[in-house]
C-alpha cells in the first residue's frame, strides 16, 4: 500500500515540476507554455487561457501532492508502537549519581540505614606545592 502511495507521489512530484515550469513568470521570462497566435482574447489556448489551466492544473496537483503526504505520514506513524523515555525497560538497578555510595539494603528504614552508615570522607582541596 504504502509503496503504491509512494509511487502516486512522485508522479505528483514530476509533475507539479513540470506545471509550474510550463507557467509564465510575472516577466515573462520562460514563457514556453504560452502558445501562439493573435491577440489578447479570452479563448481556450490563448495567453488568459493557457494561465488559467495552468493555474487550476497547479492547484490540484497541490492538493493532491499535500494529501498524499499526509497519508504516507500517517502510514509511517501507524507501525510505529508509543515508547516513553522514563520507564520501561531500562536498568533495574537504581541510578545514583557519580561518586556517592549504593543505595543501603536493610530492614529499617532509611533513618536507621544512614545511622548505621560511615562518615563520608571530607574532600581533600588542591596540594600545595612545597619547596624543599
Amino acid at each position: 500500500m504504502a509503496h503504491v502511495i509512494i509511487v502516486i507521489h512522485l508522479m505528483l512530484v514530476l509533475a507539479l515540476i513540470g506545471v509550474v515550469l510550463l507557467q509564465r513568470s510575472e516577466g515573462g521570462g520562460l514563457g514556453i507554455g504560452g502558445g501562439g497566435g493573435g491577440g489578447g482574447g479570452g479563448g481556450f489556448m490563448s495567453n488568459r487561457g493557457t494561465a488559467n489551466v495552468l493555474t487550476r492544473a497547479t492547484a490540484v496537483l497541490a492538493g493532491l501532492f499535500f494529501v498524499t503526504s499526509l497519508v504516507l505520514s500517517i502510514l509511517a506513524s501507524a507501525n510505529r508502537a508509543p515508547s516513553t523515555i522514563i520507564g520501561g525497560s531500562g536498568p533495574s538497578a537504581p541510578i545514583s549519581a557519580p561518586g556517592s555510595a549504593p543505595p543501603l539494603s536493610g530492614e529499617g528504614g532509611l533513618l536507621r540505614q544512614l545511622q548505621g552508615a560511615p562518615e563520608p570522607a571530607a574532600p581533600s582541596g588542591p596540594q600545595v606545592p612545597q619547596s624543599k
